[in-house]
């Protein structure tokens, strides 16, 4: 991962969310909690694992930090610091063709929290039990399934907040009208109205199933486009405003008996039957993206604090940015592996030791699967990153290179 981090810029982000310089401690920290994302662990302590192993070697650090410290040292840096780090990867990303930026997924994750703090319990799914939750959202280009970034509700920041300011972010990367597909809880009128009188995205939302829409469902005339399948359209407006949508309705059942509905508001000009049919289901990429690499930091959540917490997932997202570029220099089907499944085969049980030849620190891995083709990519690595324009001493192991050997 020292070769991502060096492709991506991860060091000059970390020292601007931390406001260090190279010699500081709290930016090999923020190494630290990067790298055990990239692990799936949630902690990587002298308690839970043996040290000198490698592991604080790789930080730039002879230890471990301890829980207490992590705490003290996301805590200290703030939301701001936190939304600017995901800003400045968003963009970096998207210089690095990490998007096509054309259709961009928004929705909600509840995240199981273990806080103390009293609050209401909330399903993860209908059928489970009621449970502590993080409500966070995501913005995922669905070209590539990558994330732009990601924001956390609370009593003050609602589901319209969020959303605008994952917009916000979007729209900093994003050179088209992209087209913004929603989940229900984003169908709320300040939202689109905002996106509408913005004019930045198009935009897609499923609406609420009210007695309302139900009454107007059961009233259009319909235009079969297959068996089992129809699409109307008509306009919308929210109840005390006089603006209009596009209402689109899509039927499906043959028999009047078995008709089912299902409206969205859109503020696209694109034909209705390739809005639902063709474009609507590219949206669960972002739930694949959750089953993908949600073991790297977004299925867990001790505490609510929100200094915390957006470290967390910020310093999440860079490690995911610096382990799909590692996982595009895989072959088929081992890029296709999940996060716990690269943690496990690749970044925690190959064997090697590391020695240090004048400048650089050699690894040198045992017993690597050829197949994974890792020698082509990351031996004589200090001279494959200067041809490709990149310092190949690595900041935060004191300017010393890092080469590797397979046996």
């Amino acid at each position: 991962m020292v070769a991502e981090h060096l492709r991506l810029g991860s060091w000059d982000l970390v020292k601007g969310y931390t406001g260090c310089i190279d010699t500081d401690i709290e930016p090999r920290i923020a190494m630290q909690i990067t790298n055990e994302s990239a692990i799936c662990k949630n902690r990587v302590r002298r308690k839970n694992y043996i040290s000198h192993q490698g592991f604080e070697l790789l930080n730039g650090l002879s230890f471990l930090a301890s829980d207490e410290e992590v705490h003290r040292f996301l805590d200290k840096h703030t939301v701001l610091d936190a939304q600017s780090l995901q800003e400045s990867l968003s963009i970096i990303r998207a210089n690095k063709g990490h998007y096509n930026g054309e259709i961009i997924a928004i929705g909600p994750h509840r995240i199981i929290s273990t806080s103390k703090r009293i609050m209401p319990k909330k399903k993860k799914q209908p059928k489970e039990p009621s449970r502590k939750m993080l409500q966070t959202y995501f913005a995922l280009d669905t070209g590539t399934g990558q994330p732009i970034g990601c924001g956390i509700g609370t009593p003050g920041v609602n589901t319209t907040k969020a959303t605008i300011d994952l917009l916000n972010m979007v729209n900093m990367i994003n050179n088209k009208k992209a087209l913004i597909l929603a989940d229900k809880e984003h169908f709320t009128k300040n939202l689109i109205r905002d996106i509408k009188h913005k004019d930045q995205f198009e935009l897609l939302v499923p609406v609420l199933s009210t007695a309302r829409i139900k009454k107007t469902e059961r009233s259009l005339s319909y235009k079969r486009q297959w068996a089992g399948y129809a699409i109307a359209e008509t306009l919308f407006n929210f109840i005390g405003s006089k603006e209009q949508y596009r209402l689109v309705v899509q039927r499906e059942g043959e028999m009047e008996s078995q008709y089912k509905y299902k409206s969205f508001l859109t503020l696209s000009d694109k034909p209705a039957v390739t809005l639902l049919s063709e474009i609507y289901g590219e949206r669960w990429s972002i739930e694949e993206f959750f089953n993908f690499d949600g073991a790297m930091g977004f299925d867990r959540a001790s505490t609510f604090n929100l200094n915390i917490r957006y470290g967390k997932m910020s310093l999440a997202l860079l490690s995911q940015a610096a382990t799909y570029q590692f996982r595009q220099k895989l072959p088929k089907p081992y890029n296709r592996w999940d996060a716990p499944h690269l943690a496990n085969a690749i970044f925690s049980n190959i064997d090697g030791d590391i020695r240090v030849k004048n400048d650089t620190i050699i690894i040198t891995c045992y017993n690597v699967p050829k197949e994974l083709n890792l020698q082509n990519h990351y031996e004589n690595l200090p001279k494959k990153l200067e041809a490709e324009g990149i310092d190949s001493r690595v900041p935060w192991l004191y300017n010393f290179k890092v080469d590797f050997r397979f046996k």
